[in-house]
């Protein structure tokens, strides 16, 4: 009798793209945003995906101090798997963005896989009062920002996290970004099996209509061949419908306040949590399993929780 296929389900806690003016439930605090992350394992995350910010104003922040007391108190409440981010903010240099991951060598770090146009200004047409003019300025210079992820910085990383044993989500934000990881693939510094995370929907790479993610997945499958997990992630509004789709293709998902701020049209999401909550009862009911954080790490290989540096 065939067995129904597992699926990751990785939520991404708080994140640069919105800010506390956006969402009273965008957790900002360091016990906030380990409070979201843990709502989000019980709730069937395998996989938290950790921002931090400077809890004076809701900054994006890469200060390790920043991280350390959400790290601890995440490894005393949670087996799920932590994955830092090294992307942190378009606004920050890449030596900035490196600090935490190198530092703490959690299982798990996201990487993006190519510079990019980040076009966040849309926004100030739906948001127009912010409690702190951080947060009008970041996305005002957006329309003349370039995320900057070169060859050698993605090597760069690549090289701190094969030293240190962490593996990688590839954010994947256009084509090209799958073509520069087989190039590191090739090389045999980008590892198998890669955990790719497609992101649609942000302006600067590709859209979100369902033939946007069926060639990002033709074009993988060319590309890397077998030797990859799939994730999807839809930014805003695409949230759910892109990850139901991509899960029904053979993707796993990811969701989050990072992501969207939504749970319906014009309905703000409560938590990561209740995000959570509704991709897993659509998987459910679709008859796939959810993958338990363990059986992540084995379908990952990644290190484990007791060889982490925090």
């Amino acid at each position: 009798m065939a067995t129904a296929r597992k699926v990751i389900i990785t939520s991404a806690v708080t994140g640069a793209i919105h800010t506390p003016s956006m969402s009273r439930y965008l957790p900002v605090s360091p016990d906030e945003i380990a409070d979201a992350a843990i709502g989000a394992a019980e709730a069937g995350a395998a996989i938290v995906h950790m921002h931090a910010r400077d809890p004076r104003d809701g900054r994006p922040s890469q200060d390790p101090e920043h991280f350390a007391p959400i790290l601890d108190k995440l490894k005393r409440n949670t087996d799920a798997v932590i994955n830092i981010t090294t992307g942190g903010s378009p606004h920050m240099t890449v030596e900035e963005r490196m600090r935490p991951a190198a530092l703490f060598r959690p299982e798990l770090a996201s990487l993006n896989m190519g510079s990019m146009n980040f076009g966040l200004y849309p926004m100030l047409d739906r948001f127009t009062e912010f409690g702190h003019e951080w947060e009008r300025e970041g996305l005002e210079k957006s329309r003349d920002l370039v995320f900057k992820n070169t060859f050698q910085d993605i090597e760069t990383i690549l090289g701190i996290g094969n030293e240190n044993g962490t593996r990688f989500e590839f954010e994947c934000y256009d084509i090209s970004h799958l073509n520069n990881l087989a190039h590191f693939h090739a090389r045999g510094l980008a590892k198998g099996p890669l955990f790719v995370q497609s992101v649609f929907g942000l302006l600067g790479g590709i859209g979100a209509h369902p033939e946007d993610l069926m060639h990002m997945r033709r074009t993988a499958d060319r590309l890397l061949g077998g030797d990859y997990e799939w994730s999807i992630l839809g930014a805003g509004k695409n949230q759910m419908p892109l990850a139901t789709i991509g899960a029904a293709m053979g993707s796993h998902v990811r969701v989050g306040l990072e992501d969207s701020l939504w749970i319906g049209p014009g309905q703000l999401a409560t938590s990561n949590a209740e995000q959570v909550t509704r991709i897993r009862t659509i998987l459910e009911a679709l008859n796939f399993e959810i993958a338990t954080p363990d059986e992540a790490r084995q379908m990952l290989q990644l290190k484990g929780r007791e060889n982490v540096g925090f």
